[in-house]
């Protein structure tokens, strides 16, 4: 019996809550069957698919009016719970939390539905956990210690029971103002605060590393592997069996590179392209098998779905895999045979894939190439460089040119592309930040991303025609109401495009460049990118809006992203005719492993943006008093948003901190205006600020104007 059948079974059958007795009579379990299928019902209630009601009574969440999803807690108090199966957030007052913390997985009613579609409601249970440590400052007191979370969603203190004659900590003498790392024991109730344990002493909250730990323990990430984990990857020899050689195709031969960023050490991807009739190219993507080293259920295995995704710092990594795997065995390094799934596509001279193929093969990378060294080679920039690779220039030339066919397909069908430049952080030797530059995307990124997302898309056609299981890479379009603003600012700008419903990609695309150039481009990314949904993986494929992919996947990263591993063993079982076999039970996991992978990648995403920002705030500790120019980049209420120019570091001017004026916020034109003296701010204006002072625990940048 799986968990699909028991839920079809109960939705079918069963008109109300019903006791776990009156669930076996309804399907007919056997005696024998009764230890497991309490099991079952166990794990369907800790995912939320049933929900345990007073009187031991099990139902469905969606006919109680209940929604299961993520709780995000605000600072003041309040808080929404994100659903997990998708759908609009369901606000929850301070007063109606039940307990719940930040990051718990819970289970909200919802008690009232305003006019504009949102939602209210009550958290009535919590199924799990989402925080199990807490930083924080201790404060001594008598018989116990009290600490005051740095997190500002965390409201609740936490109690630390302390002996008066043992008031130590691993031979340490606590004091207060100690910045500590708490462990709960006892979570916060109605009427009863947390309770917890001491479990390390950090040093300086002003020390670069100190502030990093502090992001991964708040995020629960695992620095290390468990040791059982570790040796089972030292039993992987990296020498491949010749049974294994012998099965596969053989692309040693076939000119083969790797292009990444300067610090990579994770090849799992690798490409070819050889010219083809009249303008057409074929294209070889080969992606490190992973799957074959990484076997279900072991314990790599198991320790790769609990970490889900890699996770990137500057100057570090948090690999999903142990690194004789991530960096050796499954790397495609230069000059070794390696083994690979390798996506071959021809493609005419439009970009349209006239056949496609799967294979598990060996190849041999003859480069391995930076994005810069592939950007000099083809802008012809660098001699050097055209001296050293000129046996390849001519590969990159037709890469660069098959990479510009399928950009302008992708285009063409309303692919949206924002291209927002990123802050990258630039270390000295002592791991401090030396510098922070725009990282702009070279043609090299561009043609590796066409390359991928078409093996992507290829892959996820295949897996759909068959009506093989498989996890997909899934974007919604967004919802109607949350393009209202977007609508009301075109309307405000004079742009020529009107939104009615939810428009096809491409119009949104069409605005995209529109405005490119003018001074609302800001604003007009700024809001389109929050209307968006967020990506994520689904077992059910509905494409991909933002892309205009029918079909779209995460093949081409098994080193880093788990579900690309998962996508990996049902693209082998499908072409070796074993899908079938496997059906019943990929329709009893994936669901679970696609959500644990979307909220893994939520997370790993937050902590990277939290450690950026960190970096940022430490940069400008010693530029207070400097002046800098600027753009707005947000208004809010409460200030205004100035991203510098010269460096890509975003401060805050506050209200307060607008001395020639009472200004007011008007929210539909998006400004803030003097009440007086009808100064506007706007996103996209140019302005002049100075850098008033920094807070490290905040990672917050203060800054105010000049000449205001």
């Amino acid at each position: 019996m799986i968990k699909k059948e028991v839920l079809n079974t109960i939705k079918a059958k069963s008109r109300r809550p019903l006791t776990l007795k009156a669930l076996m009579m309804l399907l007919s379990v056997s005696k024998d069957e009764r230890a497991s299928f309490k099991k079952i019902i166990k794990e369907m209630v800790h995912e939320g698919t049933l929900i345990r009601l007073k009187g031991n009574r099990y139902g469905l969440p969606l006919k109680m009016n209940l929604v299961v999803g993520v709780f995000e807690a605000h600072a003041d108090g309040y808080g929404f719970v994100i659903p997990e199966k998708g759908g609009k957030d369901v606000f929850v007052n301070p007063s109606k939390i039940g307990g719940a913390m930040d990051r718990d997985k819970v289970v909200v009613r919802v008690e009232r539905v305003k006019r504009d579609g949102r939602r209210e409601g009550s958290i009535i249970q919590i199924l799990e956990r989402g925080i199990k440590e807490v930083a924080g400052i201790l404060n001594i007191e008598k018989n116990f210690g009290v600490v005051m979370p740095l997190d500002e969603k965390i409201i609740c203190e936490v109690i630390v029971p302390l002996q008066k004659s043992d008031n130590k900590f691993k031979g340490k003498r606590l004091s207060s103002g100690d910045l500590v790392i708490v462990k709960i024991l006892e979570y916060p109730a109605s009427h009863r605060p947390a309770v917890g344990t001491i479990v390390k002493i950090l040093g300086d909250l002003e020390d670069s590393k100190v502030g990093v730990e502090l992001i991964i323990r708040k995020r629960g990430l695992p620095l290390k592997f468990p040791g059982k984990v570790l040796r089972e990857a030292d039993r992987i020899s990296e020498a491949i069996p010749d049974e294994e050689m012998a099965s596969r195709m053989d692309l040693r031969d076939l000119r083969t590179v790797t292009i990444d960023g300067e610090q990579a050490k994770d090849f799992d991807d690798a490409v070819s392209v050889e010219a083809v009739g009249k303008g057409g190219y074929r294209l070889f993507v080969s992606i490190a098998d992973v799957s074959l080293y990484v076997k279900r259920g072991t314990e790599i295995d198991k320790e790769a779905y609990s970490r889900g995704t890699s996770v990137y710092f500057p100057g570090m990594v948090i690999p999903m895999l142990p690194e004789k795997l991530s960096n050796e065995i499954c790397s495609l390094k230069p000059g070794v045979a390696r083994l690979a799934m390798t996506v071959i596509m021809e493609f005419d001279g439009k970009g349209k894939v006239l056949k496609s193929d799967f294979v598990e093969s060996v190849i041999k990378s003859d480069r391995r190439l930076t994005y810069t060294e592939v950007k000099d080679i083809l802008e012809g920039s660098d001699g050097e460089l055209l001296k050293k690779h000129g046996d390849i220039v001519k590969d990159l030339k037709d890469m660069e040119k098959l990479s510009a066919i399928l950009m302008k397909k992708r285009m063409a069908n309303g692919s949206i592309d924002f291209d927002l430049p990123e802050a990258s952080i630039v270390l000295d030797l002592q791991g401090k930040v030396d510098d922070i530059v725009r990282e702009e995307r070279n043609i090299a990124h561009h043609l590796i991303e066409e390359f991928m997302l078409a093996a992507n898309g290829v892959v996820a056609g295949y897996m759909s025609r068959s009506k093989a299981p498989c996890i997909y890479r899934v974007h919604e379009s967004p919802d109607e109401e949350d393009l209202l603003f977007l609508k009301e600012l075109l309307a405000n700008l004079g742009c020529p495009f009107i939104i009615n419903g939810v428009p096809p990609s491409g119009m949104l695309q069409d605005i995209l460049r529109y405005v490119e150039g003018r001074p609302e481009e800001r604003l007009v990314n700024h809001i389109l990118l929050r209307s968006m949904k967020q990506a994520r993986y689904s077992e059910k494929n509905v494409g991909h809006y933002a892309l205009a992919f029918k079909d779209y996947t995460h093949f081409t990263s098994p080193i880093r992203r788990y579900p690309d591993l998962v996508v990996h063993r049902l693209l082998k079982a499908q072409i070796k005719g074993q899908a079938q076999n496997r059906e019943e039970e990929a329709a009893n996991g994936l669901a679970e492993i696609a959500l644990h992978s979307s909220q893994t990648e939520r997370t790993a995403m937050e902590a990277e943006r939290e450690v950026i920002d960190l970096k940022k705030v430490e940069y400008m500790k010693d530029r207070i008093g400097d002046v800098f120019s600027g753009v707005v980049s947000g208004v809010t209420s409460f200030g205004i948003f100035i991203e510098f120019e010269e460096i890509p570091v975003e401060g805050m001017v506050h209200i307060s901190n607008l001395h020639d004026d009472y200004y007011i916020f008007d929210e539909k034109r998006h400004l803030l205006i003097g009440e007086h003296r009808k100064k506007m701010f706007r996103i996209g204006d140019k302005v002049n600020v100075v850098v008033d002072s920094v807070d490290i625990v905040r990672k917050r940048i203060d800054l105010a104007m000049v000449n205001n």
